[in-house]
């Protein structure tokens, strides 16, 4: 059933939105939280086969016993520091009680009332140069479910499924999770503020190196927390939670939708379910999930098994000292850096395309060349395919792409169609090239010929060119370009042309 959506503006004049996020990131360790089982969020393990990256403590056999790993802390205190928390002298993991296929042991290892990192906060800047603290509750440790594929069905989902599969590839991954404390006063806003608070995020953990952020991926994952209250109600309204939202324009939609949803139901009367919910990209709502649990429902124990974990102040101070620049600094600095007008720069951040062109220049490119790959024919392809920019194409390649213009071996027009290929997955820009043939023709006697053959048939060209209206040489160079495939450098066969006509 379709749900009733009330008018986002009149939605605003009634109610106040609070929202609060969880967001999940992947570390890119080796190895996974807990044992030495090969981690699939790191680089060399992306395309293993299912099932492959286990060992006993993934499969949650008995008997086996769960060791930390260091560079997870390491990476786990490098994200708390860069989020502006305490650092705890002392945490410990804890056990989250529950039962579902991907979870082996029935319980997963986590940390509750002892995280390593608490109160902090982070700045975000949205797109009018309006800057928004988000308070940050707790950043703690744990490790990731595995997957399940659901087969058969309609949606992708267990509902309407034949069977299931189960990887537990994932089971075991380093995580750490990122929860903010209530957001409140994001108004009409609050959906901008939603993307640009996960943006900001991934700006962060790309920056300090401990993961691949990549949403579609699953890297990083946003739960969405959303709830409403009448105005002047002091009382916080139910919430709900819209889980794993995997990109930064669904992540502000869903926050969108779920104000209009929930001011709907609220103006009838009716009540808002405490549930997670989940984000169908292709419709842009929300579906109900499950009743959403409270903490008392997992049943959280102190992990038998392992020992708190204490990191020695020499070591936090030796992270902070190696942390980055923030992501409000650092954009303003690339701005500054690149020439780019308020405009174009804003063009990058609202396409969520600053990491991609950063390293796109840092890959040899241009600013301006790189912006206009991305946020033109890049962005296009994007939009109509429905994905993210940053599946299509890797940054070295379209610095690669913009190096072959420069050098002359392509034209703009050919580059377009090398950039294609690279995006049909036929291999670099030069593989496609070679292949497709679509290097620049440079023999002048070729380019001579193919311009004389066309003035031959337009015998009326040269005398207006003579008498002054060079436009005229348009026409010859089209039928060049149409004869050559496009493959003919324009400026070089206008210089044919204009000689021809002072000959």
């Amino acid at each position: 059933m379709k749900d009733r959506l009330m008018d986002f503006d009149e939605a605003l004049e009634r109610f106040e939105p609070v929202m609060g996020f969880e967001v999940h990131v992947e570390l890119g360790t080796r190895t996974k939280m807990f044992s030495a089982a090969p981690n699939p969020a790191h680089p060399d393990f992306h395309d293993a086969e299912p099932n492959t990256l286990v060992d006993p403590l993934s499969l949650g056999l008995p008997g086996s016993l769960p060791v930390v790993n260091e560079q997870a802390v390491r990476y786990s205190i490098a994200l708390g520091l860069a989020l502006n928390c305490e650092i705890a002298t002392s945490s410990r993991f804890a056990r989250k009680n529950y039962f579902y296929p991907d979870t082996p042991k029935n319980y997963q290892i986590s940390q509750y009332d002892e995280p390593i990192a608490f109160e902090g906060s982070v700045e975000v800047e949205l797109a009018d140069g309006r800057r928004v603290t988000i308070p940050i509750e707790r950043a703690h440790m744990e490790e990731d479910a595995g997957k399940l594929t659901h087969v058969g069905g309609a949606t992708g989902r267990i509902q309407g499924a034949e069977y299931s599969l189960v990887d537990y590839n994932r089971a075991g991954v380093p995580l750490v999770e990122i929860v903010t404390k209530p957001i409140f006063g994001g108004e009409r806003s609050a959906p901008e503020i939603a993307k640009a608070y996960v943006a900001t995020i991934r700006d962060i953990v790309l920056s300090l190196g401990i993961s691949e952020a990549r949403m579609e991926r699953g890297n990083l994952r946003c739960d969405a927390n959303v709830s409403l209250r009448p105005r002047g109600q002091e009382a916080l309204g139910t919430r709900t939670e819209t889980k794993n939202v995997n990109s930064m324009r669904s992540v502000e939609r869903a926050v969108r939708y779920e104000i209009q949803r929930q001011a709907a139901i609220l103006a009838a009367g009716g009540t808002i379910v405490q549930e997670t919910r989940h984000w169908h990209e292709d419709t842009g709502t929300t579906s109900p999930g499950r009743p959403k649990s409270d903490a008392d429902d997992y049943r959280y124990f102190p992990e038998p098994d392992l020992l708190p974990v204490a990191p020695s102040r020499e070591l936090v101070e030796e992270l902070r000292a190696q942390l980055p620049e923030q992501p409000v600094a650092r954009r303003r600095r690339l701005k500054a850096e690149w020439g780019f007008a308020d405009l174009e720069f804003q063009d990058v951040v609202n396409g969520d395309m600053l990491h991609l062109v950063e390293a796109t220049v840092g890959a040899g490119a241009a600013p301006q060349a790189a912006r206009k790959w991305w946020t033109g024919e890049i962005a296009r392809v994007a939009n109509e395919r429905g994905v993210e920019a940053s599946t299509l194409v890797e940054p070295a390649h379209v610095a690669e792409l913009q190096r072959l213009i420069d050098e002359g071996t392509l034209t703009d027009r050919l580059a377009r169609q090398a950039l294609e290929g690279v995006m049909a997955g036929e291999g670099s820009p030069s593989e496609v090239a070679a292949a497709r043939g679509l290097q620049v023709v440079t023999d002048e006697s070729a380019l001579v010929a193919a311009v004389d053959e066309a003035l031959a048939a337009q015998p009326d060209v040269l005398q207006k060119i003579r008498d002054g209206k060079v436009q005229a040489a348009g026409a010859v160079i089209g039928a060049v370009m149409k004869a050559m495939r496009g493959q003919a450098d324009a400026a070089r066969v206008r210089a044919i042309v204009l000689d021809r006509a002072q000959a």
